[in-house]
């Protein structure tokens, strides 16, 4: 994988342990020569996880509507900001960009982005893997409810399985390096959208 898509929250809640987990997952990107994709504000663990990428030496490409760039929230230090018309432009283009996402702790937003490419995942509109990174199980009721989908039919154990989740950024890392996609054929054809 050459660039991974981060996303995660504009705000930052002061946790030192999701601060060394920023810094413990940009060392592993410089190290794999991976080029961080994200949302392109300075401010919150989005701001925090770009800086650190690039006060290793690393790359970070930014991708953000001109809306907030208005309210002045952009990145301005990057290796590259690329600006969008519109939220939905801005994640297809980091979705473009990017050869596998990771969600770190983050709110409404971070959620939304997991969800739509991972549904997209699960369409087989991409085969790039996605992963949780779980810090302090801050995933963990997430996850816990993807698999009551699972029990209660809502949602196929392949589906759940798309899902990659690890507490630490380089196992994770590995997870996704090992990620193949399987396509689920049989949902199309059970409704006869083949």
């Amino acid at each position: 994988m050459k660039t991974i898509c981060v996303f995660c929250g504009a705000n930052f809640n002061g946790d030192p342990v999701l601060l060394k987990a920023i810094h413990n997952l940009a060392d592993v990107f410089v190290e794999k020569d991976i080029t961080l994709i994200f949302g392109g504000g300075r401010v919150g663990v989005m701001g925090l996880i770009a800086d650190a990428v690039l006060e290793r030496g690393g790359k970070a490409i930014g991708v953000i509507p001109q809306f907030l760039m208005d309210k002045e929230v952009g990145h301005t230090g990057l290796t590259e900001l690329i600006i969008t018309e519109t939220m939905h432009q801005r994640k297809q283009k980091m979705a473009d960009l990017s050869d596998g996402v990771i969600t770190m702790p983050g709110g409404f937003g971070t959620l939304e982005e997991f969800f739509e490419v991972l549904t997209w995942l699960q369409l087989g509109l991409h085969q790039s893997p996605i992963g949780l990174l779980n810090i302090a199980g801050f995933y963990n009721p997430l996850l816990q409810q993807m698999d009551i989908m699972v029990e209660q039919k809502f949602l196929k154990p392949l589906n759940r399985a798309l899902v990659l989740s690890n507490s630490e950024p380089r196992p994770l890392v590995t997870l996704m390096e090992n990620f193949k996609a399987i396509p689920d054929e049989v949902w199309f054809k059970d409704r006869n959208l083949t």
